[in-house]
């Protein structure tokens, strides 16, 4: 495991992203993670893997912008 600081706040600030897109998410679908303490777990559930694959795309895309933007500068 790395001690290095600059990848903990990588790794902090990806966490942060990825929360506030499946926050996201969910209020598309007009809930809070607070609501989901009073849904079935099994809705939770699908709703969470919904979220999350939401986040992965999300971030994915983010990424790949970034990429795209470093290659062009570079060149």
């Amino acid at each position: 495991m790395t001690k290095d600081p600059a990848h903990h706040a990588f790794i902090d600030s990806k966490s942060a992203l990825e929360k506030m897109y499946i926050e996201e998410y969910l209020q598309g679908r007009g809930l809070t993670l607070n609501d989901l303490q009073a849904k079935d777990p099994v809705e939770v559930k699908q709703l969470m893997v919904q979220a999350c694959n939401f986040s992965s795309h999300k971030l994915a895309e983010l990424e790949s912008k970034a990429k795209f933007r470093e290659k062009i500068h570079f060149q």
